[in-house]
């Protein structure tokens, strides 16, 4: 196997200045990828992880909008106007319960994780290189599992999980691929970005350990490694496929 298997390539990655996105970013930079564009709101952040390596170049932008895509469609035109892997990562998680339902909440929830990535792809797909192109979302367990207050959230991972296997067949002809990771809680910012403190950090995932038959969480460099062996040409056979990574929780 290539230690460059990205080697000339262009890689947009959203949500790209923390977390798994910024890991992914990262990855692909290493893998020998040209050009790897991020993207994300805060751009303090974004500019952190540009100054991390000389391959990663950054666009300020709200994905949800037509005009957020259009941004990356440009730098795309400026990088060589062509697409080889298309990360979805950009998602955040709010609590909806039903008591209390806010509307704008779930709006902001649903538009991040589902509107985003039905923006984007609309407006990269002239882009996406074809034969080859490779389209990789984020989703989550949460997908096809019950997460009581967290009904908006899991609504929107199972909505990308059927994006993933109906894009699949529609792209196929164009020799298109789409594929998804789907892990369980992994340590990132997301939880402090709910409002949990440190503690409470600290026993939700200790909790969550405790449920697990491998008897932890996940890490960042648990997911990484899947997004980048789906985009990467040896795997040019698979498509419309979702690996849960959740050291064995969805057994027990």
């Amino acid at each position: 196997m290539s230690d460059a298997p990205f080697a000339g390539q262009q890689v947009v990655v959203t949500g790209g200045g923390t977390g798994i996105g910024r890991a992914a970013a990262l990855a692909f930079a290493d893998l020998g990828a040209a050009n790897v564009i991020i993207t994300g709101r805060r751009e303090n952040r974004l500019t952190e992880v540009v100054a991390l390596h000389p391959a990663i170049t950054a666009v300020v932008a709200d994905v949800t909008t037509e005009e957020g895509a259009g941004k990356v469609a440009d730098a795309v035109k400026l990088g060589g106007g062509k697409v080889d892997v298309l990360v979805h990562n950009a998602g955040i998680f709010r609590f909806t319960p039903v008591a209390g339902f806010d509307l704008g909440t779930a709006r902001d929830v649903l538009e991040t994780n589902l509107v985003g990535p039905l923006v984007l792809t609309a407006a990269l797909l002239p882009q996406l290189t074809s034969p080859g192109g490779s389209i990789v979302f984020v989703s989550s367990n949460a997908g096809h599992i019950a997460v009581p207050g967290g009904g908006v959230y899991g609504a929107s991972k199972a909505a990308v999980d059927s994006l993933v296997r109906s894009w699949a067949l529609e792209l196929a002809p164009q020799g298109i691929r789409v594929n998804a990771v789907a892990p369980a809680a992994v340590r990132t910012e997301v939880y402090a970005a709910n409002g949990l403190s440190p503690e409470e950090v600290e026993g939700y995932f200790g909790f969550q350990a405790s449920q697990t038959p491998l008897g932890r969480t996940g890490e960042v460099d648990d997911v990484v490694p899947w997004i980048t062996r789906f985009a990467e040409p040896a795997s040019s056979w698979v498509t419309g496929q979702i690996i849960t990574l959740d050291g064995g929780a969805d057994l027990a």
